[in-house]
């Protein structure tokens, strides 16, 4: 895959404030990448930026090749921004606040009316064509603002905060629409604080706060860059006194933390060690007699992995490899 967006120094200052602050980012083509962070870490900030729609106060940023400071223009043809308060036109009909953007975007009639069939049945509005923007539910309404900004069939998408304000099941019909987006080839880029979302559907993401990136990666990569501590999962045969036993054992040893047993016999440890230590802990335990069913590191979740970085303040270049 060949990067896609990238984005090196990015400054952005408000009266001597740094809401961006050296801000360091790379997006591979073809992925739904997740920036994640807390409300004024900076997100928004960064999106506007790409967007064209702020001049950063130093530092450079591309999309597909293009700077967004020295030809604004060519950027806009490339991509799709859907703001985080996106405002619609109540007094339109759905296919024509379509058709609006379409030829703000110099298409031609007969690719304005293709391109607003296409869409509709894409967002899953075709139904509501002929119904006035007003009249749309808010998960409608912002699967029509994402129709707007795929218009012009940008290759990138930039969405901020898209599932802010959406019911549970608007949420997963929006999640569903992303992917089915990442499978016709195009690049997405999205903000938010709601961790679960990003971690169900992100390929890689961006840890930021106070204006940087603290991790970069596939979660699974940046907690094994941490490998700060992790969790294990043990389920021994025989039963809840075998397990009481085993559990024991495990917290007499060096690199276990904390041992605890579950209602169900499983028993988790908090883990200090590397892999190594974790198959030196398994032979030990064999070695010692306790017949082990299962032995697995229980994968960290967005919202660990979120708190244990920002907890430790580490910088950009500390975790997501050569930036």
């Amino acid at each position: 895959m060949s990067t896609i967006v990238r984005v090196d120094g990015l400054v952005k200052h408000y009266d001597g404030v740094a809401a961006v602050d050296g801000l360091d980012l790379q997006v591979e083509e073809g992925e739904i990448f997740g920036l994640v962070g807390p409300n004024g870490a900076g997100k928004t900030t960064t999106l506007r930026i790409l967007a064209t729609l702020l001049e950063p106060t130093a530092g450079e940023a591309e999309i597909a090749g293009l700077s967004v400071r020295r030809n604004p223009a060519a950027v806009r043809r490339v991509l799709g921004f859907m703001p985080d308060v996106f405002g619609v036109y109540d007094d339109m009909k759905v296919w024509e606040y379509l058709d609006f953007f379409g030829r703000c975007y110099g298409l031609s009639a007969d690719r304005r009316r293709r391109m607003i069939g296409d869409l509709l049945e894409l967002v899953d509005l075709a139904d509501k064509r002929d119904a006035y923007v007003a009249e749309l539910s808010r998960g409608m309404q912002q699967r029509l603002c994402l129709a707007h900004a795929l218009v012009h069939d940008p290759a990138v998408l930039l969405l901020d905060e898209p599932a802010s304000g959406l019911d549970p099941r608007a949420r997963v019909e929006l999640r569903e629409l992303l992917r089915e987006l990442r499978s016709l080839g195009k690049t997405i880029l999205i903000s938010s604080h709601i961790l679960p979302e990003l971690e169900e559907l992100c390929s890689s993401i961006a840890i930021i706060d106070h204006g940087r990136v603290l991790a970069q990666g596939r979660v699974a990569e940046i907690e094994a860059r941490l490998r700060l501590g992790s969790v294990l999962r043990i389920r021994t045969v025989g039963g809840l006194p075998t397990a009481e036993e085993a559990r024991a054992w495990f917290a007499e040893q060096p690199a276990v933390a904390a041992a605890e047993l579950l209602p169900d016999g499983t028993i988790e440890l908090g883990f200090t060690g590397d892999d190594a230590a974790a198959a030196d802990l398994l032979a030990a335990a064999v070695g010692a007699g306790h017949r082990i069913a299962t032995f697995a590191r229980a994968a960290s979740d967005l919202e660990e992995l979120f708190l244990q970085v920002t907890a430790n303040g580490l910088p950009g270049g500390a975790i997501g490899g050569d930036r």
